[in-house]
């Protein structure tokens, strides 16, 4: 077993079958959180098991935390911020440079560790769920580093300050993405902060403290506690001593999360959830964006808040985009995340299998038409969280697969007679995080893409921006996370008033 408050250990990378190898037959143990720059051996002696998504089988324990010492984080964070809000944003960036080179010295063990957790198959876990943190914590290095703290307006000097402690409560399927967006940011504009992770993939989170740890950060700069939400998640948000929660989860969560905020009248940013829908316009090459929109349905299983869950088609094409559709799904069949080839893979656990698998019989059910995938078990793929990748046509807007979040591999085609009507089914949800438009041209698509009421729209497969503010309209939440927006969250704007 690998145990200790440190986990340091380097594994063999000889080929898929020592990957697999140690996936199974090591569970990680971790016992302690990582509060004032210390690791703190876990009172309760509770622990949350962590399977792996692949196999279902035990991969880690970490301890579940207690409203006590999830107290003591936010008292640490809190006599930290004084001494971290007064550094120079320049040393700051220095800090988070190094984490982000870190990172990178350590890809391939984290990158694994992850496939396990959240089951994105490896070969993409290195490049999305390890290479966005490694990004983020670079982009905001450089951004403590170049930012205008104060300007001058009319006879007011305008000050931007840290908002204070942090309490970021952070969601499992892209894990350390979603700890870097917060921690980063908020490191960046001079706050402290407390990471309670998801107790379903918490693994990933102790990396990055060990990293923190090693870089040297000033102490209770950063902490973190696992446990649950109700527990630990709910008492760093209600502490006295917190001045933000920063949450990314459910919609259902994310309301629970501004109750408690408005006791205090506290800054809240919330990221939640996602119906998407991608137009197809019909003047637009059918081949391309039907593809690209069944990958960006099925990335990561499934498993992404904005994935383009509606697809949007004209009537006049809709046994063509059925058949494309089908044939892409096809190859999409999934395979072990670690020692397989496919772009699919497992779901993060069995309760994620069961709700995916209820939502297919629930849109069999109201009408819809299933043309490929289904509840039945891929062959040979028994053992973990796998679902097949599905496809529904003739599906209204107002079924519940068109409306309700699913997270799993499930496409829902739904035919239009007119671009009004198109544009009416998308900003028919209660969500508004992002979504997609293809055209025949950019122009055309952009135009379409205005008129969609939601934080962010691809147009004619356009890629992600690491940079750029992510965030929603409606129930998608409050706020934005990424880039220049997403640092700015994080700051208070105090204006001085002079002669």
């Amino acid at each position: 077993m690998v145990k200790g408050p440190l986990f340091t250990s380097r594994f063999r990378f000889g080929g898929p079958t020592d990957d697999r190898h140690w996936g199974v037959l090591m569970t990680i143990v971790r016992d302690s959180f990582y509060i004032n720059g210390e690791w703190v051996k876990a009172t309760s002696g509770e622990t949350l098991e962590v399977t792996s998504s692949g196999t279902g089988e035990l991969f880690a324990t970490v301890p579940a935390g207690t409203v006590e010492e999830a107290n003591r984080a936010v008292e640490a964070a809190a006599a930290a911020f004084n001494g971290w809000s007064n550094t120079s944003p320049k040393e700051r960036g220095e800090f988070l440079m190094r984490i982000s080179e870190k990172l990178a010295e350590r890809s391939d063990e984290i990158a694994l560790v992850i496939a396990n957790e959240v089951g994105m198959p490896l070969m993409l876990a290195k490049g999305i769920q390890l290479g966005l943190p490694t990004m983020t914590f670079g982009d905001n290095a450089q951004r403590a580093m170049d930012f205008v703290w104060e300007e001058e307006v009319g006879n007011s000097t305008l000050v931007r300050e840290p908002v204070g402690v942090v309490a970021a409560i952070t969601p499992w399927n892209y894990p350390l993405h979603q700890i870097a967006n917060k921690v980063a940011a908020s490191l960046a504009a001079g706050c402290t902060i407390v990471v309670k992770p998801s107790e379903v993939a918490p693994v990933n989170a102790f990396l990055l403290a060990d990293i923190i740890h090693d870089v040297g950060l000033p102490k209770g700069v950063f902490n973190l506690v696992t446990g649950l939400g109700p527990v630990v998640g709910e008492a760093i948000v209600a502490h006295p001593k917190t001045d933000m929660v920063s949450f990314t989860g459910s919609t259902r969560a994310g309301k629970r999360v501004m109750q408690l905020a408005a006791e205090k009248v506290m800054r809240v940013s919330l990221e939640l959830g996602g119906k998407s829908a991608n137009i197809i316009l019909d003047d637009a090459d059918l081949a391309k964006a039907v593809s690209d929109g069944v990958f960006k349905c099925y990335l990561n299983s499934g498993q992404t808040c904005s994935a383009l869950t509606r697809m949007v088609v004209p009537r006049s094409r809709l046994s063509e985009v059925e058949d494309i559709a089908v044939a892409t799904a096809a190859g999409f069949m999934p395979e072990d995340p670690i020692t397989g080839s496919s772009l699919l893979g497992p779901l993060v656990s069995a309760t994620q299998q069961k709700r995916v698998r209820d939502y297919i019989t629930k849109g069999v059910d109201e009408g819809a038409r299933l043309i490929t995938g289904g509840i039945t078990p891929p062959d040979g793929l028994e053992k973990g969280y796998y679902v097949a990748p599905t496809v529904f046509s003739d599906v209204r807007n107002d079924m519940t697969i068109a409306q309700e979040e699913i997270f799993g591999p499930v496409l829902s085609i739904i035919p239009y007679d007119t671009e009004e009507e198109a544009i009416a089914i998308a900003n028919d949800s209660n969500y508004g995080l992002a979504g997609g438009v293809w055209a025949g041209s950019d122009e055309k698509a952009f135009e379409v893409a205005r008129k969609i009421r939601t934080g962010q729209v691809e147009i004619n497969g356009g890629a992600f921006n690491v940079v750029a503010p992510f965030g929603g309209y409606k129930q998608s939440g409050i706020g934005r996370e990424l880039g220049k927006y997403g640092f700015e969250e994080f700051l208070e704007v105090k204006a001085i008033q002079h002669n």
